[in-house]
């Protein structure tokens, strides 16, 4: 059976940035792969289309231009904030503003995303909300363990909102749309 849409696809990959020999960001073994039902929307676009029709057993390798994954660093991504915001029964957890803590925010319409603490200042916060691989060239190697029909239980849940519960924390970065 090939990878294509609604089928449960299970990988185990090694993920690197801005070459084949470029950092390892994520790896994934057989006993602990990635799972995902192709053509949800779950998984970036250019990832799945470099998975279509590999079957199971097939051996990848790939690379992904950071405007295929996640886009160019965007300077207007990068923002002062007033620190009162942070205020919660009028006090501010400084643990919380540290400098590289990613921070869960909303925006103005209610979308969440994450922003990671650039510099802070007596009134003022600096937060970077671009993807924390915005600007990186992806290379996935990796092998296609398992695929198979989605289950309709799988069906119902690759329709619901986010990622799932790793999604943020480097879990699924490989491929999560999300963020």
């Amino acid at each position: 059976m090939e990878i294509g849409r609604n089928k449960f696809v299970t990988l185990s990959y090694e993920l690197r940035l801005n070459g084949t020999d470029g950092e390892v960001v994520e790896k994934t073994e057989a006993n602990a792969p990635l799972e995902f039902v192709f053509g949800a929307g779950k998984m970036l676009e250019m990832f799945e289309n470099k998975l279509e029709g590999l079957a199971k057993g097939s051996d990848f390798d790939f690379e992904l231009k950071a405007a295929e994954a996640y886009g160019e660093v965007n300077p207007n991504a990068v923002v002062e904030i007033p620190k009162n915001i942070f205020e919660v029964e009028g006090k501010i957890d400084e643990d919380l503003l540290t400098v590289g803590n990613q921070v869960p925010m909303q925006d103005a319409h209610g979308n969440r995303l994450n922003g990671i603490v650039l510099e802070v200042t007596d009134d003022k916060v600096k937060m970077d909300f671009n993807h924390p691989l915005a600007g990186d060239n992806l290379f996935f190697k990796g092998q296609v363990i398992e695929v198979r029909e989605a289950t309709d239980e799988e069906l119902a849940v690759s329709c619901g909102s986010g990622c799932g519960d790793s999604c943020g924390d480097g879990g699924c970065g490989s491929g999560c749309s999300c963020g």
